[in-house]
């Protein structure tokens, strides 16, 4: 992909990340992660460019770079996963080194937690079954016993639908997907984690990151390799988007798909108990997380006089 490094760098370089909104080259943000922010630039319509600026080192950027290509060549390749074309830019900044890991743009009413509000129930169960097969193919993937494993954020904001014509809302068995949140690269060679989990506690407020290291960091590593963890994850989010009543119906077919479809896989069924008990750990954990950060960037700006590098979204609706 052709990515005009130049436009990225002026981009950088005039970003205010507490109102990136009113950067001196306009840019809209598609979304929020933990460590980056998915923005739409002006002169770049087509391209989705997720900004990543958490590298110190040169060693650090040239490693992620690596398992970033490789991630997203195993997806598409050996794993069947389809990724939207995609594309890598960094550079140095003053004080630290930014990366945007760049696709080609899909139209918001594209990405599943804008279509389980336009789509009918039947079609919701359809899309959760066509993602359940998807994710089947990672774990059919890590069974064959290589060097190489893969784990994947299989959350519904995650995945797209291709060539899907908002005048004939369909979804059935033939329905292809994009997975898109290739940014976060799980691989492990002969069981060791390739992405460093210290990347991870870069925007974490400093004086919590032991704290998150201790408690939090192992499970964040390990969860994305656990195809049950990874489902409770994917129906928690119907909380979220505000669809709850759709989770028991969402969790039978779920379990029908592990009894049947992935049986050799021998995964253990979800309850709507553990969904609604995750999702109220995972909110309370993310709401206290997000209140901390809001105050690293206080004292960031207003007490030690330092640049806040990082963007916060705005209030979440859970």
């Amino acid at each position: 992909m052709k990515i005009n490094i130049d436009l990225l760098k002026k981009f950088e370089s005039g970003l205010d990340p507490s109102h990136p909104e009113t950067s001196k080259i306009p840019a809209k943000v598609l979304g929020y992660g933990e460590i980056s922010t998915v923005f739409e630039i002006e002169d770049e319509p087509n391209l989705a460019c997720k900004r990543m600026p958490i590298f110190r080192h040169q060693e650090e950027l040239d490693q992620y770079k690596i398992i970033y290509n490789e991630y997203n060549r195993i997806l598409n390749d050996k794993v069947g996963i389809n990724v939207p074309p995609f594309g890598f830019a960094s550079f140095d900044c003053e004080r630290y080194i930014v990366c945007f890991d760049v696709q080609e743009k899909l139209p918001p009413q594209l990405f599943g937690n804008k279509l389980i509000h336009t789509l009918d129930d039947d079609d919701i169960v359809t899309f959760l079954h066509q993602i359940l097969k998807q994710l089947k193919k990672v774990w059919d993937f890590n069974k064959k016993g290589t060097d190489i494993q893969i784990g994947i954020d299989g959350q519904i904001s995650n995945w797209a639908i291709r060539d899907f014509s908002p005048n004939s809302p369909r979804i059935d068995s033939q329905t292809r997907l994009y997975y898109i949140d290739t940014s976060t690269p799980f691989i492990r060679k002969n069981g060791v984690e390739q992405l460093d989990p210290e990347l991870f506690l870069r925007s974490a407020p400093s004086f919590l990151v032991w704290l998150i290291r201790w408690l939090f960091l192992k499970d964040v590593m390990t969860r994305y390799y656990d195809f049950h963890l990874v489902a409770v994850d994917l129906i928690a989010n119907f909380y979220k988007e505000q669809r709850p009543e759709l989770i028991p119906g969402l969790v039978h077919v779920a379990n029908d798909f592990f009894a049947k479809e992935a049986k050799g896989l021998d995964i253990k069924p979800l309850t709507v108990e553990e969904i609604r008990s995750y999702y109220k750990e995972d909110a309370l954990i993310w709401t206290i997380f997000l209140a901390m950060r809001r105050l690293d960037r206080f004292i960031h700006k207003w007490i030690l006089r330092k640049p806040y590098i990082y963007i916060l979204p705005g209030k979440i609706k859970r």
